[in-house]
């Protein structure tokens, strides 16, 4: 018997399988063989997290926000998203869900972005007075003042995503889904966003599931990491358990005044790098802690300086994907 989803949940996916039959060899007279992009992925989010959705390329993520955004129809499986099944309760679904695709345009380009704000507001049926006062408040949060007037077309991809965001969130959705939402932008216009997701997390409690090959997104927002890989959820924690069962070594750098000297190191260290003035040691903290190697080579002759860090974010998702390779 199913187990029915949990009120406190706002995404709800239950054994979600989705299979494309394509044709082979160019002819419609040609044999078809069944392509799995979903094998019976399983997964719910509560209300008010912020959850990341990962994976390589041709993972199953796409298809995956597809189905939960009431775009494509499953195979077999359940999903509820605030108690509705997206595909066949379709208009009720999007009126509570706001989608951002990086790498597609909700807005027109023709439109200013006020008119495509007001454009949408008739879409959704979103009261006068509901309508007057979010687009205030989007408009403030995402700086988007100056370029209300503006076509879409003529914007920058920075101020382009600020508009989008403003544009899934005009109807007050329950839930927002990110779709590389920060694709292509400069510094500055990616921590504008990663704020004002954390703000609005924080302050209207909305339900957040992001994907992203941008690790760094991942790092910043999300409470939680789902990881897919050949339709199958491989991994479901907070970062920092993937962090620890994934890859826990520690990174010493050493900079010396002249050529770094040759050195004798304790087990669990190695040395992964040597330049002219500047030695590399990679090593396990459960085998010999930190402080006890810094006190090992604190000694060395001609030692300037010396910093202790960890694998970034790419390195450890990477050398996860590499350790799932089918």
């Amino acid at each position: 018997m199913q187990t029915p989803p949990s009120p406190s949940d706002a995404i709800t996916v239950s054994n979600l399988r989705k299979t494309y039959r394509i044709r082979e060899g160019g002819s419609w007279r040609g044999k078809t063989r069944d392509i799995v992009a979903l094998d019976g992925i399983s997964f719910s989010v509560p209300k008010g997290q912020i959850a990341g959705f990962i994976g390589p390329n041709g993972a199953g993520k796409s298809t995956a926000i597809k189905i939960l955004s009431g775009i494509l129809r499953p195979t077999s499986g359940e999903v509820q998203v605030n108690g509705l099944v997206p595909w066949t309760n379709r208009i009720a679904h999007v009126a509570r869900i706001g989608v951002v695709f990086g790498q597609r345009t909700q807005l027109w380009w023709d439109l200013s972005v006020a008119e495509g704000l007001a454009l949408l507001r008739d879409i959704y049926g979103v009261e006068p007075e509901r309508f007057t006062r979010n687009r205030a408040r989007l408009a403030d949060a995402l700086d988007l003042g100056a370029i209300m007037d503006q076509s879409v077309r003529q914007l920058s991809l920075g101020q382009r995503m600020r508009a989008e965001i403003a544009a899934s969130l005009i109807h007050d959705p329950d839930i927002l889904i990110l779709d590389e939402p920060t694709i292509g932008l400069d510094a500055p216009s990616k921590l504008a966003v990663r704020a004002f997701v954390h703000e609005l997390c924080r302050d209207r409690g909305t339900t957040v599931l992001l994907t992203t090959h941008d690790m760094h997104d991942i790092e910043a927002l999300a409470e939680r990491v789902i990881v897919i890989g050949h339709g199958r959820i491989l991994a479901d924690s907070p970062f920092e358990d993937l962090r620890t069962t994934t890859l826990s070594e520690r990174i010493l750098e050493l900079d010396f005044h002249d050529t770094p000297p040759e050195l004798t190191l304790p087990a669990g260290a190695h040395e992964t790098a040597r330049e002219p003035h500047s030695l590399t040691i990679t090593f396990d903290p459960s085998q010999i802690p930190a402080p006890a190697l810094v006190a090992h080579v604190g000694h060395l002759p001609g030692l300037d300086d010396l910093r202790i860090s960890r694998p970034s974010i790419d390195e450890i998702i990477t050398r996860f994907y590499a350790d799932h390779a089918a």
